[in-house]
């Protein structure tokens, strides 16, 4: 706008999109005594317990009410073992609403205390549950979407970036060991970006909020034989009774950041991380201008100093959409074959060290036997919102990277997304052999080629796309 004397002072907007918006939530919590067992250390196979329930929540976006949706998912769950698996639920979803593949993400919160969501685990105590189970799930999915698309309604998704202190880098060097090992280094520095996502209808309710952050769910450890969402229970519960709707979790690009407490036996551990996060979210939400509106200063008063009167407009909001499927192209390390670990497996006796071959097997079979694996992530571009989808536990340079190239944009990165292959570890760490390069069946490099693909997909979606953001 122009002030007195010509001066121009550009508007302040918030990343937006408008169109119908729908959110919905099924609980999903187990039964006791399913297969439960997601820690190698671990002595118990079942959980016996319910610390908070587990819950699946579906927000659409549309157009228009007869335009193919949007869909974004949130499952408070652990990790794909199986690609098998995965497509059992997505799969079953894309075909009984008639979606585009594109057009679908259905992220885990990665909670390490959920329950076993791998149909080979039928062999397991307590794994003659896990197929029932996935198929209650599944069921479950295929409702709240038809909810959320039924229940739509003319909204705005507004976004802001706020701060929080929870998540720490894992990756920690112990000299006394001469080695790294998932711990805690206050020395290395850790991303505190929050973002928060806003839903407001037409006729100003607040439908729900969208929390994307990267960090761990590792509050709970293997001793604890509980069914729990982690440390996103309590903030889901925090936020829901402040801020009104359903809060949608989103995990963020958490390959090195983790709570400084974890691995607990004391249940008061998540929930007291899981409130330092929804007070964050919740100071985030207090920032922010009405979604839907931009704040344009009117005028100067003069005074001791003169001073810049701000209000806030209505503003108009992009509703333009698209949705991609990009296949980047990464390097594999050199590992066994799956014939090679099933012979290592049947000559082992400690338990522990099986879980890890069986857990190595599944990789192997998940990437395939090639040199290079075809790796998929789903790009989202809504208004002036950039959603990236991806099957793997990418570090924060991922995003970090994304939300400095798209400073106009509001960047959600989610990890564990429509599969899972491994951790993409930044290509310096592979020299210092930390635990998530040991894991992972990636090659050195593989992080970048991922983030030098997913920029320029971006990059086209918003040529496509103008940001109406200034």
């Amino acid at each position: 706008m122009s002030l007195t004397g010509g001066a121009q002072v550009p508007d302040f907007r918030q990343p937006s999109f408008h169109g119908l918006i729908g959110i919905s939530r099924e609980e999903i919590t187990p039964p006791i005594g399913i297969y439960a067992r997601n820690w190698a250390a671990s002595d118990h196979d079942i959980a016996d317990e319910v610390h908070r329930p587990l819950t699946a929540t579906a927000m659409t976006l549309q157009t228009a009410r007869n335009a193919e949706p949007l869909v974004l998912i949130s499952l408070d769950l652990g990790w794909w073992r199986r690609k098998e698996d995965e497509w059992f639920l997505r799969g079953h979803l894309i075909e009984q609403l008639n979606i585009d593949q594109a057009r679908v993400i259905i992220a885990l919160t990665h909670t390490h205390s959920g329950p076993s969501i791998s149909l080979g685990d039928t062999d397991k105590p307590g794994g003659n549950v896990v197929r029932p189970y996935l198929q209650l799930v599944r069921d479950n999915l295929v409702r709240i979407v038809r909810e959320a698309i039924r229940d739509a309604v003319p909204a705005t998704l507004a976004w802001t970036y706020g701060r929080c202190r929870l998540a720490k880098n894992r990756d920690q060097f112990v000299p006394e060991l001469g080695k790294y090992v998932n711990g805690y280094d206050e020395k290395s520095p850790a991303d505190p970006v929050l973002l928060v996502g806003k839903i407001v209808s037409d006729e100003g309710k607040t439908l729900g909020t969208v929390v994307n952050y990267a960090c761990h769910p590792t509050s709970i450890g293997w001793e604890s034989r509980v069914i729990s969402p982690d440390y996103v229970g309590a903030m889901r519960e925090l936020v829901e009774a402040n801020a009104g709707g359903l809060c949608l979790f989103l995990q963020g690009a958490a390959g090195e950041m983790a709570p400084r407490d974890q691995f607990s036996n004391d249940l008061e551990v998540a929930d007291r991380n899981g409130r330092e996060l929804g007070y964050a979210v919740l100071s985030a939400l207090e920032s922010m201008v009405q979604p839907g509106f931009r704040a344009t200063q009117s005028r100067l008063v003069e005074s001791g100093s003169s001073l810049g009167i701000w209000k806030h407009e209505p503003d108009k909001v992009s509703s333009a959409m698209e949705a991609t499927i990009h296949t980047v192209e990464v390097p594999l390390k050199p590992m066994p074959t799956v014939a090679d670990i099933e012979k290592k497996i049947a000559l082992a006796d400690d338990r522990e060290m099986i879980e890890r071959l069986r857990r190595e097997r599944e990789v192997r079979h998940t990437v395939g036997n090639e040199e290079t694996v075809r790796f998929p992530i789903w790009l989202w571009a809504a208004g002036d919102t950039l959603i990236l989808g991806c099957p793997a536990e990418p570090y924060t340079l991922l995003q970090r990277h994304l939300r400095l190239h798209f400073l106009d944009r509001a960047v959600c990165v989610i990890n564990v997304a429509n599969g899972w292959f491994g951790y993409l570890p930044p290509r310096e760490l592979y020299d210092k052999e930390v635990p998530t390069v040991h894991q992972t069946p990636f090659a050195k490099g593989s992080l970048e080629f991922l983030i030098h693909g997913s920029l320029g997909q971006f990059e086209r979606l918003c040529k496509a796309n103008p940001t109406l953001v200034s």
